[in-house]
Order: C-alpha cells, then sequence, then structure tokens
C-alpha cells in the first residue's frame, strides 16, 4: 500500500484492492471470471464509488501477476454491463449505475419468539418427526428411483402416490378416492387457491366460511377474487338458516372437528348440508385438517364419503408430520377435476417428484400409520395434562370441544377477566395464547375469557409449568 492509501497500481482502498488478490490466485481458467466478479462486488459493496478511476489494464495486470488481455476483456466486459465506464483517451471509471447492495435473508416463519410458554395452536411436535424412518425411505428412493422419473411429473401427482393415497384416506377416513380425482398439492393453502380461483372462473364471487373459523381461509379465498360470508355455527355445525340465506353456492367447512370451536358436525347437520349443497348445484369444501386425531373414539369419517360430487376434500401432513414439507392432497367431484387439474399445472407444473416417491414409500410400507399411532398416543396425554393443570391453576375453567385434534377452548371465569387485561399480563409474562376472538368475524357469544389453547407442540412437563406461569402472571 502506498503512502497516499491506495494500492501500488493506483487503485483506491486496501479492501478494495484486497478483493482483487483472490481472483489472480484462482485457476487460469476461472481468473477471468473471478477477476469480473470481484470487480462487480466491490462496485456493488461500495468500496469502489461512483467516478473513481481505475489503474490502466497494464498497470493493474502487472500488480496482480496477470495478463492485459485478462483485465482488459474484465473492463469491456463491466463496462458493457454498466459498472465502468470509458472515454477514448480518458481511461476507466466507475459508473454510477450500480447501487450498493445490503443484502440480508430475514426468516418471516410464524413463531413465538422469547415465549415462555408457546400455547399457539395449530403446530405439531416436531421433534416427533420421524428422522430415521424418513432418512430411510430417502435413501431407498435415490437408490431406486429411473433417471426419466425426475422429469415433469403429472400435475396431478405421481400415479404411485395417487393411488397409495387412495388407499390411506378410504381406510383411515372414508372417502370414495379414486385416484383419478386425486391431486397432490403443497398444503391445504394451495388447495383452497386452487378451489377459489376455479370457482371464480366458473362465475362465483363469494363463498360462505364458517365464524369462527380459520382466517388463512378467508385470505386466500380473497386472493382468488372470491368475496367471504362468515357464516355462524350452533351446537351441531354451520347455522343451514344462515347459509341458506346468504347466496352463496359454495361453503368452506370443517365437519369432523371445527376450527377453532372443536365441535364435530353432527349427523343431522352434516345431512342437511349435502341437501343444502344438491339443492343449490353447489359445493362444500372440506378441510380435514387434524381429523385422524380423535382420543375417546374412533374419528368420525369425512363428510366427502356421503357424497363424492358435493364435497371437494382436501387435507395434509402438516398436523400429522410437519408444515415444513408443504405436502397435501385435494379430491375433486369430476365436474371440476379437470379445471383444477389444469389450474395445477399452470400455477407450478406439479408437486416435486422426489417428495412424492419418498411419501409414498413411506405410506405404502406402513411408516406412516406408524406415526400416526406415535402421535395419537402423545397428544391424547399432552390433552389430558393440558385439561389437569387447568383444573388446578384455574379453577372453574371449562374446557370446550371433542377430545380431538390439537388444540382446546378453554373458557375462564369472569375473574380472571377482563380479556384486554388477561391478554397483557400473558404477553408481560411471555406466554404466547390467543383469544377465541380472534377467529371469529362476529362477537363471540358469552364474553368473558376464551381462550383457543394449543398443546400439541409441549411436553406434559412443560403443558403443567406454563398453565402455572399463566396464574402466577394474574396474581403478580
Amino acid at each position: 500500500m502506498t503512502s497516499s492509501g491506495t494500492s501500488p497500481s493506483g487503485l483506491p482502498g486496501s479492501a478494495a484492492w484486497e478483493l482483487l488478490l483472490p481472483a489472480a490466485a484462482a485457476p487460469a481458467r476461472a481468473r477471468g471470471r473471478s477477476l469480473q466478479e470481484a470487480l462487480r462486488t466491490a462496485v456493488r459493496s461500495g468500496l469502489l464509488v461512483p467516478g473513481t478511476r481505475l489503474p490502466s489494464s497494464r498497470d493493474l495486470a502487472a500488480d496482480l501477476g496477470v495478463s492485459r488481455g485478462l483485465v482488459t476483456e474484465a473492463y469491456e466486459q463491466l463496462t458493457a454491463e454498466g459498472y465502468l465506464r470509458s472515454g477514448r483517451g480518458a481511461g476507466t471509471w466507475v459508473g454510477g449505475a450500480a447501487r450498493a447492495a445490503h443484502p440480508r435473508a430475514r426468516d418471516l416463519a410464524p413463531r413465538s419468539p422469547g415465549a415462555r410458554a408457546d400455547f399457539l395452536p395449530g403446530t405439531p411436535d416436531l421433534s416427533l418427526f420421524p428422522r430415521a424412518a424418513w432418512a430411510a425411505a430417502q435413501h431407498a428412493v435415490l437408490a431406486d428411483l429411473p433417471h426419466h422419473a425426475l422429469g415433469y411429473p403429472d400435475p396431478r401427482g405421481l400415479p404411485r402416490l395417487r393411488t397409495a393415497l387412495a388407499a390411506l384416506l378410504a381406510r383411515r377416513r372414508g372417502v370414495v378416492a379414486d385416484p383419478e380425482r386425486l391431486v397432490v398439492v403443497s398444503g391445504v393453502a394451495q388447495a383452497t387457491t386452487l378451489l377459489g380461483h376455479v370457482l371464480h372462473a366458473r362465475g362465483m364471487r363469494g363463498i360462505g366460511v364458517e365464524d369462527p373459523g380459520s382466517p388463512e381461509h378467508g385470505s386466500l379465498y380473497v386472493a382468488a377474487g372470491l368475496g367471504t360470508v362468515p357464516l355462524p355455527l350452533d351446537d351441531e355445525g354451520l347455522d343451514l338458516g344462515a347459509l341458506r340465506a346468504s347466496g352463496v353456492r359454495a361453503v368452506m367447512t370443517t365437519p369432523a372437528h371445527q376450527f377453532p370451536s372443536g365441535i364435530a358436525y353432527s349427523a343431522g347437520r352434516r345431512t342437511e348440508l349435502l341437501d343444502w349443497a344438491r339443492s343449490v348445484d353447489g359445493l362444500v369444501i372440506e378441510d380435514d385438517y387434524d381429523g385422524e386425531f380423535r382420543y375417546d373414539r374412533a374419528p368420525v369419517g369425512a363428510l366427502q364419503g356421503l357424497d363424492p360430487e358435493r364435497v371437494a376434500y382436501t387435507g395434509s401432513v402438516s398436523k400429522s408430520l410437519a408444515p415444513g414439507l408443504r405436502l397435501g392432497w385435494l379430491l375433486v367431484p369430476e365436474w371440476v377435476a379437470d379445471e383444477v387439474v389444469e389450474r395445477k399445472r399452470t400455477m407450478d407444473l406439479g408437486h416435486p417428484a422426489l417428495d412424492q416417491e419418498l411419501f409414498a414409500r413411506f405410506v405404502e410400507r406402513g411408516d406412516y400409520d406408524r406415526h400416526l399411532r406415535r402421535c395419537q398416543r402423545a397428544y391424547r396425554e399432552r390433552r389430558d395434562a393440558l385439561v389437569a393443570a387447568l383444573e388446578e391453576h384455574f379453577p372453574g375453567a371449562e374446557v370446550s370441544g371433542i377430545a380431538a385434534g390439537l388444540h382446546v377452548i378453554a373458557a375462564l371465569p369472569g375473574r380472571y377477566g377482563p380479556q384486554d387485561r388477561f391478554l397483557e399480563r400473558m404477553a408481560a409474562a411471555g406466554v404466547a395464547v390467543r383469544p377465541l376472538t380472534d377467529f371469529a368475524h362476529a362477537p363471540v357469544r358469552g364474553g368473558g375469557v376464551r381462550l383457543v389453547v394449543g398443546y400439541a407442540q409441549l411436553s406434559p412437563a412443560r403443558i403443567e409449568a406454563g398453565v402455572r406461569l399463566m396464574a402466577e402472571a394474574l396474581v403478580a
């Protein structure tokens, strides 16, 4: 470095000079590309500011120990791209087109950072993920997969997986599962979006949604061009009077275990809902998000099994394996099947083939059934632990909803309210919890403090400690 703060060749700044040195040491065949990228990086990062005069190609080549032609080619390439500028007899200068880049990869995954107790609903215990069995299936698939299977897949999904899923869903959920009408999707969210676009293309402009219900359903349909009509519930399920009065011809439902209220649609209400769909030439969309998990009896079969031409059935592995797999399924009536498949094709050209082959093997060999049984035992124990902890630390609390799924509704006695004050104290204590009002459009009946408490992601010991922390926060 010279006393003026420049390199031997006159390149300003020691950092900029040092950035070019590795390029000179690169293998001969890569040296030119390395020098060009090093110069780009120096300009983008601001080490070489606009208006800086660069050394001549002869001087820089001598200092770096490379050929002059290599430097000349780098200058010409970056001039053509706009990083540098030059004039006959005026030398080469840093141009003003590039702006300093500040790359930063943010993590927007929904989490509760810093929470001492996380009771947010919707997440399974990811530590139960069957890593060993999954890795074995992955190894076997990679060893056996023919080369052509890595091409673009059938947009509906690989025949092997659709066949395995059809058998699984028929056996475990009682659906009428034709592999030709089953579409492999990246979760219920994509299934919802696909159906929303198809219904919009058919002229529908509104769709009914449960109230209270999943906020994601509404936002996905709005993105597909459909307005949403919140429809109230009673103790048996969706209010059919409100549904008939709404004028919609499609409705999104969670009949096996309504989210978030936790009720199961009665047999009578399921029949009435199908009668409504037939009378208006409409469609019931069934989100069977956690239908596998029932703890007091065998799970009630899916609504789709009663009328496959009036019910579109969707589910995923997000609650059973892990949401990060982004893997689900959609069974559609014949009258919309071609449109759904075409929409899926134009959306993403099909689900990743390796993931499909892997899950197909996982299902075929019984690994998925074994995993579900393991989760069933764990979640039943955790639900019992939550109910016991609430009884101990919040005397008079009432837990509602069927013994199923990954969450409960906990109604706390009035002395623990008002709700805003309760939630403020929970936040201050580091307890992540959501009230039922977060999931409702209309005011929730009964008032008071009513919480949607997720428990699947917590061990029994952490559940007890978390509920105790909630109680202590109210007397602090």
